[in-house]
């Protein structure tokens, strides 16, 4: 049974939705006003924190794999925190990683955010996926 998000749930679901497809999908910096928050937290250990910490990740990526990808699997939304499930391909013909995106979002923005991420395997143990 697929659950019924709140009015809000549904507002940060569709912003996180539209954030993948404006900064992280073409790799574009110059919407990350419209998304995050200006004290926006980065929990991700080998990021910068603040907005200018994705904003030099997004620049570089730009630049050194321009074609990769973030195909969104599935997404999931539990009052102010909204979680992607997304196969993050950085260069064509890779296998990827398998990435979980936790964002918590504040005030019509994304105020922090955590991932967890694994690569794909060659020759997993085991043929259920990882998507």
């Amino acid at each position: 049974m697929d659950r019924q998000y709140t009015p809000e749930e549904e507002a940060n679901r569709r912003l996180v939705l539209a954030m993948y497809e404006r900064v992280l999908q073409p790799l574009d910096s110059s919407h990350m006003e419209e998304f995050f928050t200006s004290d926006y937290i980065q929990h991700n250990p080998s990021v910068v924190t603040g907005p200018q910490g994705l904003k030099g990740i997004l620049d570089r990526a730009r630049v050194q794999s321009p074609h990769a990808e973030h195909r969104l699997k599935r997404v999931f939304v539990d009052g102010d925190y909204v979680i992607a499930h997304v196969h993050v391909i950085i260069h064509p013909g890779e296998l990827g990683r398998a990435v979980v995106d936790i964002f918590r979002i504040e005030g019509g923005k994304i105020a922090e955010h955590w991932d967890v991420a694994q690569p794909v395997p060659e020759n997993p143990a085991n043929d259920n996926g990882m998507f």
